[in-house]
């Protein structure tokens, strides 16, 4: 069995038998809770992010509504690029827009490196003000947005449908594409290792756009650096998971990036994905986040079938195939919460 002690979230990380299947939600806190929305009426979005009282109050949230296995931190995928000269903003509250975009070979060479220590010590603060609050009850996940995720937000400065100018300056421009990939390796790896340093117990690495390009483009000008980042960060015992949108063309491409725990969204069933991957990976997911909009006896049976796609199999986290749209009910989150908790009697100890 696993580690006396160890929070079964962490187990699970590690391919461990656990009592029950652990479960957490991408963006638990967020806008379909009336305590954040309470909070966005008096603070702006980045104001939330980059203030370590609110932040850290924001990723609690959560564990008051939900008995979830993990908490994960409050913040940005995006907060790295900030420090390293991208004037990032987010206009509507919700959608980023960086004002000044990487187009060429000076922008790139323009940009700051800097230590997460001192540059992004807000977000720090947070996770140390977070973990003396769950006193080792909960493990916090920390993350960050992957090289690849990085790069296309700065490049197409926001959010695009073909991200063609990423592609472009991927393919056209390798010599800049792979200055500018080292340099997002670079910093998201530190910026990992700071989080892991201040107490996060486990990060996500989201590659929220991967799905966006071919195998070959995947695996010829993203998967190295990804690769780069997650073998630093698995080699401090640390659990890393490692998430796309899209990615189930080229999931045996993805997987080769080395996560211990790979998430996959809903567009292929969990039991396909972790024949893909290999059973030596544990992983997370994969209820489509629309299925908690449904009436709750529908959300009950299609979180048992994902249940029932994992088999019981040591390594599975159950968690939506992204994060919680901000019109679903908290009672629906609460009784998937409960499905998962609930199906323990039959398939575990």
């Amino acid at each position: 069995m696993a580690e006396m002690g160890l929070p079964r979230f962490l187990s699970a990380c590690r391919l461990e038998p656990v009592d029950r299947t652990p479960v957490w939600f991408m963006r638990q806190a967020g806008r379909h809770q009336p305590e954040y929305r309470q909070l966005r009426e008096r603070y702006d979005f980045l104001t939330l992010c980059t203030t370590p009282e609110l932040a850290s109050r924001v990723t609690l949230i959560p564990l008051h509504w939900y008995p979830v296995d993990a908490a994960i931190l409050f913040s940005d995928i995006l907060l790295p690029l900030i420090p390293m000269g991208l004037e990032l903003q987010f206009p509507d509250g919700e959608r980023p827009v960086i004002s000044n975009p990487l187009r060429n070979e000076e922008s790139i060479r323009k940009l700051r490196s800097y230590e997460p220590e001192e540059a992004l010590a807000f977000v720090l603060e947070a996770i140390r003000i977070v973990c003396r609050e769950l006193g080792g009850r909960k493990p916090l996940i920390g993350f960050s947005g992957a090289p690849f995720t990085l790069a296309s937000y700065a490049i197409e400065g926001g959010h695009s449908e073909d991200y063609r100018q990423t592609r472009d300056l991927m393919t056209l421009h390798p010599k800049w594409w792979k200055s500018l990939m080292k340099t997002l390796s670079r910093t998201v790896t530190h910026y990992l290792l700071a989080q892991i340093q201040a107490g996060v117990q486990a990060v996500q690495l989201f590659d929220s756009w991967a799905g966006v390009l071919t195998a070959k483009e995947y695996q010829d000008h993203v998967l190295p650096y990804s690769k780069e980042v997650i073998d630093v960060i698995q080699g401090t015992g640390v659990p890393l998971i490692h998430f796309g949108t899209r990615t189930g063309p080229f999931l045996e491409i993805f997987e080769k990036a080395g996560a211990g725990v790979v998430g996959v969204d809903w567009r292929v069933p969990l039991d396909e994905a972790w024949r893909r991957i290999g059973y030596r990976r544990a992983i997370q997911g994969n209820l489509d986040p629309s299925v908690l909009l449904k009436p709750v006896r529908e959300i009950r049976e299609e979180v048992r079938s994902v249940l029932e796609q994992a088999g019981g199999r040591p390594g599975h986290i159950f968690n939506l195939g992204h994060g919680i749209l901000p019109e679903t009910q908290p009672e629906h989150v609460l009784a998937a919460v409960e499905t998962v908790q609930q199906y323990r009697a039959k398939h575990h100890g």
